[in-house]
């Protein structure tokens, strides 16, 4: 197979599946080339609990996704999530040297709002920069170039648990692939399925997947508020499993196929077949009992998700609403649940902005991994930009050495 430097891989590795995408970077953006998805076994709430059977997931999914692409995946850029994710917002100010500001300004400014006290088993993921602040102006997005005194930043730190990151990037590793950069889900699943205007407006992204629910709180363009819930998907099979008396590989049929989570969308008369455990007959239930069994559960997490948006402080300023995404997103009801419970407007996001496959992959259940490439694209983009900025700076110094050594000699 050939290698293709063109290409950009997202691992999607999560609770119940665990899915790699690739993308080909063209000249009219970013065209979907592979998909390959396989359930995960060693995951639980979207950490690592056995490094073997996570191996073999991400190995058949990988293997899937270069059939499909006719390539050979070699780096890829990973996906992480869990309750150990915890996110911070904090502030640097530093003076302009040489009253106007240029990238190391920039870069010491980041350097200060960074020196905050971390735990020594945690580290940083993420330092997302919200917004500058020039003397007296704030707002300011790029701040290169412009003239002041004094320079100050706000920004959002991501940090996660060593170890749940150690793991990841060794699971990886095992299974024959370099690790570009691992990056939080909920942001990769942001730049899949979340516009610029809405973003700016204020927005919130709630991405339920099987084992964990990750929230992601934009205002004016930037990320405010990160967080990651220990529940979703498995925990709403889980109840159906019980309350069906069914087991659980056909729960998640049921739920799949016929699940809906708000009671008043389901016909009386609506019906659904239910194995028995133990070799005993079906039975026919009403689907309408399936609904009063989801429902109470969705409430739940969606009561969890808008502590979590009070407790940002930033309830007031999310003009745009909510946008649903993850495997759950699919479940019938959904936004319509979620509209009833924080009053505010609610869509499902789907993948945008991509070519190639996009049929394929316009489902709530893919955000992530295509936010991870349109992520690493991103990212392959600005050390591109660096590494010939540095060249450049690095001729402009020997040019002037070769002048000043002709002028000696």
């Amino acid at each position: 197979m050939a290698k293709n430097d063109n290409l950009i891989v997202g691992l999607d590795i999560g609770t119940t599946k665990t899915c790699a995408i690739v993308g080909e970077v063209t000249e009219d953006g970013i065209s979907i080339v592979g998909i390959g998805s396989h359930p995960s076994r060693g995951l639980r709430k979207g950490v690592v609990v056995n490094i073997e059977s996570t191996v073999e997931s991400v190995r058949k999914a990988v293997e899937e996704a270069e059939l499909m692409a006719g390539c050979e995946i070699t780096g890829v850029y990973a996906g992480i999530a869990g309750s150990h994710i915890k996110g911070i917002n904090s502030r640097g100010i530093v003076a302009i040297k040489e009253k106007e500001v240029r990238t190391t300004d920039v870069k010491r400014v980041v350097d200060a709002a960074q020196a905050v006290a971390i735990p020594s088993d945690r580290e940083v993921l993420h330092i997302i920069p919200q917004e500058f602040i020039i003397d007296d102006q704030d707002g300011v997005r790029d701040p290169i170039g412009m003239s002041g005194v004094r320079l100050e930043v706000k920004v959002h730190i991501v940090t996660a648990a060593s170890t749940s990151a150690q793991n990841i990037i060794k699971c990886c590793n095992r299974a024959g692939l370099n690790v570009n950069e691992v990056m939080l889900e909920q942001l990769a699943g942001a730049e899949a399925v979340l516009g610029h205007d809405e973003k700016e407006l204020g927005v919130v992204l709630v991405d339920i997947g099987g084992g964990t629910t990750d929230i992601a709180l934009f205002v004016n363009g930037s990320v405010v508020h990160t967080c990651v819930l220990p529940l979703g998907g498995n925990h709403l099979t889980n109840d159906v499993a019980v309350g069906l008396r069914t087991p659980a590989s056909e729960a998640e049929r049921i739920k799949q196929k016929y699940g809906c989570v708000l009671t008043s969308l389901v016909q009386k008369e609506e019906t659904i077949e239910v194995p028995s455990v133990g070799g005993r007959n079906p039975r026919i239930l009403s689907r309408q009992i399936l609904s009063e069994i989801l429902e109470p559960r969705v409430e739940e997490i969606f009561h969890l998700v808008h502590q979590e948006i009070v407790r940002s402080g930033f309830e007031d300023r999310i003009a745009a609403g909510m946008v649903l995404t993850g495997g759950c997103a699919i479940l019938e009801g959904m936004p319509e649940l979620a509209e009833q419970v924080f009053n505010m407007p609610v869509r499902r996001g789907v993948p945008k902005g991509v070519g190639g496959l996009v049929d394929v992959v316009k489902s709530p259940m893919y955000a992530t991994a295509v936010g991870l490439v349109i992520a690493g694209s991103r990212s392959k983009m600005d050390e591109k930009i660096q590494s010939s900025s540095e060249r450049k700076g690095i001729a402009k110094v020997s040019s002037r050495m070769r002048e000043w050594l002709s002028d000696i000699f």
